[in-house]
């Protein structure tokens, strides 16, 4: 018993209404896995991309746009006109964010690099779809795959099939740009 302002108390209460501290302090753990396949093409599917070194050169740098907003890549794609990449998309970071970085920052790079590529523009659009767990190492397949697949099927028709197959409704008339 302790005495305060004249009215013993029991050490532990805690008034009505008041939590008690917990006397050893965990840190607070925030878990996010949460895996994001994103899709996007060059301005009016431009094949802006062809030359396959620089390619891979802007596929890793859009790499490290990834893994520098804590995003980390885990597969890019390598086609001429369009981009597929899968991350899990970092605790503090919304999509739209993420996307918006790696539009900018690879687009200024790009323009550096490769001064013959000043027209260079990314579309304004793009997919994003949550991926499972479970489906990463087909995705991963998938994507690196890029090139054998565009030997048969158009841009358009994927993301119209990734569309389709994700569940997402698409409006033509707005959908490329």
């Amino acid at each position: 018993m302790r005495r305060t302002l004249g009215i013993e108390t029991a050490k532990n209460h805690t008034p009505k209404g008041f939590h008690q501290a917990p006397t050893s302090r965990a840190m607070p753990q925030s878990l996010v896995e949460i895996y994001v396949h994103i899709v996007f093409s060059t301005k009016n599917r431009q094949p802006f991309l062809c030359d396959r070194d620089f390619r891979s050169r802007a596929h890793g740098y859009l790499k490290g746009i990834c893994d520098g907003q804590d995003s980390p890549s885990l597969q890019i794609g390598r086609v001429e006109d369009h981009v597929h990449i899968l991350c899990r998309l970092g605790k503090t970071l919304d999509v739209s964010t993420l996307i918006r970085e790696l539009k900018r920052e690879s687009s200024k790079w790009i323009k550096v690099e490769n001064p013959q590529l000043g027209e260079f523009y990314w579309q304004q659009g793009y997919g994003a779809f949550s991926v499972s767990p479970s489906h990463m190492s087909a995705l991963k397949k998938y994507i690196a795959e890029q090139e054998e697949h565009h030997r048969n099927e158009s841009f358009q028709d994927e993301f119209r099939r990734l569309c389709e197959k994700y569940g997402a409704a698409i409006d033509e008339r707005c959908v490329w740009d």
